[in-house]
This record gives C-alpha cells, sequence and structure tokens, in this order.
C-alpha cells in the first residue's frame, strides 16, 4: 500500500487541516527508526508530535509520566508511577470527574509492547495498527458512514475519558470515535470544534476506497436539501 498517496488522498477528499498518525505496536523496536528523545506529559501528546511530521518510536518508558496511558497501554508501572495513578484516580474520583468503579472496565490492550511507531500516515515505516484522525463534525460523518459500509463502525456513539481508552477498543472491534479527554485537549491543542476518529490498519485501505464515494453523495444529498429548505415559506424571514 503507498501510504503517501493514500494520505494525500483522504486528506484532500476529507479536507483534514492535520495529518491523519499511523501508530504501531512491537514486539521489539524498529530498524531505521529513531527513538524519541525527550519527555512528554502524556502518552497521547506523541500523536502530535507525529501529526507534526516526525517520525519515532517509544519504548514503555517514555509513557512513565501518564499513569492512565500506562494502565491502558499495559505497561507495568515502577512504585513511584504506581503513586502517580493512585494520586491521579484521587484526583478524578474525588472531583467527581470518573467514579472508581469505572476503572476495572477501562480497556486495556491485551499485552504490553515493547516499542510503539508513531508516524504521520504518509511517512509510516510499516503496516499500521490504527490510524488516528483529527476530525471536525462533517469529516466525522464521512469517516463513520464509509466505516459502516465495510462493516467496521460501533454503533456507540462517542468515546470518552481517557481518550487512550479508545487504542484497545479499535484494535478489538472496529473504528470509533473518541471527543477526547481534558487532559489530552490541553496536552494535544485539540480544538473545540474537533473530535477524534481512530481507524484499524487493515481497514483503512477499504475505508479509503468509500470516502471518495461518499463525499460526492453527500454533496447531491446536501444540494437536494438546500433546494428544498427554499420551497418552504417561513413567515418570520
Amino acid at each position: 500500500m503507498d501510504y503517501s498517496i493514500l494520505e494525500l488522498e483522504l486528506c484532500a477528499t476529507l479536507d483534514l487541516s492535520k495529518r491523519p498518525v499511523a501508530v504501531t505496536f512491537r514486539n521489539s523496536p524498529p530498524a531505521g527508526v529513531p527513538k524519541f528523545a525527550g519527555a512528554e506529559p502524556s502518552s497521547c501528546s506523541f500523536w502530535k508530535i507525529a501529526a507534526g511530521g516526525i517520525t519515532f518510536y517509544t519504548i514503555p518508558g517514555d509513557h512513565c509520566n501518564c499513569a492512565m496511558g500506562s494502565y491502558v497501554h499495559n505497561f507495568p508501572l515502577t512504585p513511584e508511577r504506581t503513586e502517580d495513578l493512585e494520586r491521579a484516580l484521587s484526583l478524578m474520583t474525588g472531583s467527581g470527574y470518573i467514579k472508581m468503579e469505572e476503572i476495572p472496565s477501562l480497556p486495556r490492550l491485551s499485552q504490553a509492547p515493547k516499542a510503539v511507531i508513531y508516524s504521520p500516515l504518509g511517512d509510516t515505516p510499516t503496516d499500521p495498527d490504527l490510524v488516528v484522525f483529527v476530525a471536525r463534525p462533517m469529516q466525522v460523518l464521512f469517516l463513520q458512514e464509509a466505516a459502516m459500509r465495510v462493516g467496521i463502525g460501533l454503533q456507540l456513539s462517542i468515546f470518552g475519558r481517557p481518550t487512550c481508552m479508545t487504542l484497545p477498543t479499535v484494535l478489538n472491534q472496529g473504528m470509533a470515535t473518541s471527543a477526547g479527554c481534558l487532559g489530552n485537549r490541553v496536552y494535544t491543542d485539540l480544538g473545540d470544534d474537533e473530535l477524534y476518529v481512530l481507524v484499524p490498519g487493515r481497514a483503512l485501505q477499504k475505508i479509503a476506497d468509500e470516502i471518495q464515494t461518499i463525499a460526492e453523495s453527500n454533496k447531491r444529498i446536501t444540494d437536494y436539501h438546500r433546494g428544498r429548505r427554499k420551497s418552504f415559506r417561513r413567515p418570520l424571514e
């Protein structure tokens, strides 16, 4: 699959303002891909870096600043980081942000990866396990319709906090939409009018094949409704 062409086609058809991000989980560090150097406050912060045009991989220790992200990725926590997780959970439950009984039901990766590769979709060095789109409502609509046509759309409307729990959900069940969480929106500068759509890599080509048809059909239907709207009189207008 030529991911550079695929990204260009998707960005043009959907009018995306941010590059889709390819995420790949591996049991060993990939050859020829630089390791992430630095520190980030959350696992989802790596999405923003990759969308900016950088390809890299992380190891479990790079995620240690995000207790919730480490939990969802199934990364083992050191005693110090376990205390961080407990403090974070205490803050979230104490403020009413989340209930403690919700925590055990959060989806997690079944096995902790040894390395996670992040890159812009067009630059991915390997077939991605999933692709993260930052999308506005109309773009979400197109992606959801495409996913339903190829049989991988989830009936659950929109996932909430934490954002990273969408990763294992998509790997196991299919495309999903996430409203993000407060931490994610702060760390990634996600716009108030933007959502996440995560697509399993195995279905990306099928979804891309449907996007153009859906975009064209939606334009025709929109024109129809606009014309129909004009035919109705509005006494107050």
